[in-house]
């Protein structure tokens, strides 16, 4: 709901992660290489090298697709560039199509409220709670319509109060990462661990 041109990385839409190979001669980037090599040579312990490259490598991303749960992730029949992550059987593209809440579907939402809504792509950029040290919250404004996002970056369960520029139930919840509960109060709103809100307000006061 940020301003920019969007981008999906390959894998971001099924929630693939991050690898972690237990050795060095599963990775391939030249600067991951290099470093294990300078790092080794200055006395560093292998742990400590192995824990850095799970952190800053750029080959924990580049892992093949992973299309389905056969060998390789059915990314191909015969021997990939690199590992294939091995969490290939439990994420993969067939799995997420099948499941209505997985994250590919989310994604699909996410973009059709983007071609929907003028205003995700357009709206001006403004900041809310700006000393919160737990909620990111911004709004998106274009012409009469307004969008509220509220995006919980932690585990613990702040509360959001709904600023006095707002008209309390104007607004209309275009997508959230819980169910939404009947209970809910915009006024005073108890997010969940990681929660994210978008909400959209229409004819608002210029």
């Amino acid at each position: 709901m940020l301003e920019g041109t969007p981008y999906i990385y390959q894998g971001e839409e099924i929630g693939m992660t991050n690898v972690a190979f237990e050795l060095i001669d599963d990775y391939r980037d030249v600067e991951t290489l290099n470093y294990y090599e300078e790092k080794r040579n200055q006395g560093m312990p292998e742990a400590q090298i192995m824990s850095n490259i799970h952190k800053k490598s750029r080959d924990n991303a580049r892992t093949p697709m992973q299309w389905d749960d056969s060998e390789d992730g059915g990314f191909t029949t015969g021997v990939p560039w690199i590992r294939v992550n091995s969490n290939f059987r439990e994420i993969n593209a067939a799995a997420a199509v099948k499941d209505p809440d997985s994250i590919y579907h989310y994604y699909k939402k996410l973009i059709q409220l983007r071609k929907k809504h003028p205003v995700i792509v357009y709206g001006e950029y403004a900041l809310l709670l700006a000393e919160h040290e737990e909620i990111y919250a911004f709004t998106r404004t274009l012409e009469d319509q307004r969008l509220l996002i509220i995006l919980n970056f932690y585990e613990h369960e702040p509360v959001f109060e709904l600023p006095a520029e707002f008209a309390a139930g104007k607004q209309e919840l275009l997508i959230s990462n819980y169910p939404p509960s009947k209970e809910d109060d915009l006024t005073s709103l108890k997010l969940r661990p990681y929660e994210a809100r978008v909400y959209l307000e229409r004819q608002i006061q210029a």
